[in-house]
């Protein structure tokens, strides 16, 4: 098989996180008849959402379709991004253009960011939380420019705390010439995101909120004033429901699955490194990511001993053997003192991308719903579930700016677009290697 020769020995196809977590049924606890409210889908969302429920003391019961943890929450690059990438289309490309409207969608991914430190810390979420901040690099000169058009409005409207640093400086935040320059995101972290996971099911549990794994939503229907849920484990009467599927979202809500474009997003990690190699890659232990359409994000582990590596290496689900050798020829791009560096694990999630390339929360048809994280699914999923919460509850003092806009689908969509992804991932490939090389001539 093309790519044998970056595997290790001890290769698996599955998380590297699941290292330390690793997704479980249990005991299976049942499915109760009714509920106050019914929660589909125990990812960030669900479980935030949850909590928040039970702290304002109304019974809910969170619905898992496999075991707790299986979808992107265990997944992840394990980035909070602070707001960075609000706005940016599933090709890299921000598409927000009225300016008190960013201000506004700005200030709740600020509030997200702050939610995740009050959690963790509440919770005592013991997942290797640092707020060591993020660089972007620019992928054309042209890219720079623009991110340097947006330093202002991140630093006003979020407090991002971000400034540029030129191509001649890079080397302070990476030790590679691979990029244009770029934007430095101060307010910006990274966690281990199987174990902050666990923290939220932990917190959950403590609360004694019913999590029910390996139930499945076949159908949802009304009844009377509230919702009847059929399940794959028995039936379920609620009050309000609350869909927290993302990338996830199947036939059960056919109107919210046609305004999600699920996307697969791969990811990588090394064998560990030579600690002096290791310490050089990214000497502020920031996270990393890039301007490209096909965009890539990259990060050390928590223990500072591997990189942790993603990307579009296809759009669609593909076998490890596929991805794994396009995310190290991507890494070795980057990092060239990395090749002959082995891959220990190779893994997919899905990521929801909506058609205004915003994340959402509010109501459709009566349902209540936390979708959309547009690949800030850490941040964005544990806000919107909270924000849910706080308007199934009654009590936020604030709209949310996530919940302002209409949740946008697209003619014809039924959800499903795998028919159409790989031609749209080489277009937008053709169109990254063309800038990239437009840019390379111009410089000379």
């Amino acid at each position: 098989m093309a790519g044998d020769d970056i595997r290790h020995k001890d290769f698996k196809a599955m998380p590297y996180w699941w290292e330390a977590y690793r997704p479980t049924a249990g005991d299976l606890v049942d499915v109760p008849s009714k509920a106050r409210v019914a929660i589909v889908g125990a990812g960030y969302a669900g479980l935030s959402c949850a909590i928040e429920l039970a702290d304002a003391g109304i019974d809910a019961v969170v619905l898992e379709a496999a075991e707790l943890g299986f979808g992107a929450s265990t997944r992840s690059g394990g980035a909070v991004s602070g707001g960075v990438n609000i706005g940016k289309s599933f090709t890299g490309r921000t598409v927000i253009t009225d300016p008190e409207v960013a201000k506004v969608l700005l200030a709740s991914a600020s509030d997200a960011f702050s939610l995740i430190d009050t959690l963790i810390a509440r919770e005592k979420i013991d997942c290797s939380w640092e707020k060591r901040g993020r660089f972007v690099g620019a992928w054309t000169p042209n890219d720079y420019a623009q991110q340097e058009k947006r330093v202002q409005t991140l630093n006003d409207a979020a407090g991002s705390g971000c400034y540029m640093v030129p191509r001649d400086r890079q080397r302070e935040e990476m030790t590679s010439d691979y990029y244009y320059g770029g934007m430095v995101v101060e307010r910006s972290g990274k966690l281990h995101p199987a174990l902050y996971y666990k923290g939220l099911l932990d917190a959950a549990r403590r609360r004694k909120v019913a999590i029910c794994a390996k139930a499945s939503a076949k159908n949802i229907e009304r009844k009377g004033s509230g919702w009847k849920i059929r399940t794959s484990r028995g039936d379920l009467e609620a009050g309000d429901i609350v869909i927290a599927t993302n990338g996830y979202t199947g036939d059960a809500t056919p109107n919210l699955k046609k305004r999600l474009v699920p996307l697969a997003s791969h990811i990588i990690a090394t064998e560990e490194l030579p600690e002096d190699l290791a310490r050089s890659l990214i000497p502020k232990g920031r996270t990393l990511a890039d301007t490209k359409r096909v965009l890539c994000y990259y990060r050390m582990s928590p223990d500072g001993k591997r990189v942790i590596f993603g990307g579009r290496a296809r759009f669609t689900p593909v076998t490890a053997e596929v991805s794994a050798p396009i995310l190290h020829r991507f890494m070795t791009a980057r990092f060239p003192q990395l090749k002959g560096v082995k891959v220990t694990h190779a893994w997919t999630g899905n990521v929801a991308f909506t058609w205004d390339a915003l994340p959402h929360t509010g109501q459709l048809d009566g349902m209540h719903y936390a979708l959309g994280c547009n690949g800030s699914g850490v941040g964005m999923m544990t806000y919107l579930g909270h924000q849910t919460a706080r308007r199934i509850i009654g009590g936020s003092n604030t709209t949310c700016g996530f919940e302002l806009g209409d949740f946008p689908d697209f003619p014809l969509y039924n959800g499903n677009p795998n028919w159409a992804l790989p031609g749209v991932g080489a277009y937008y490939r053709f169109r990254d290697g063309l800038s990239r090389a437009v840019a390379a001539v111009t410089a000379r």
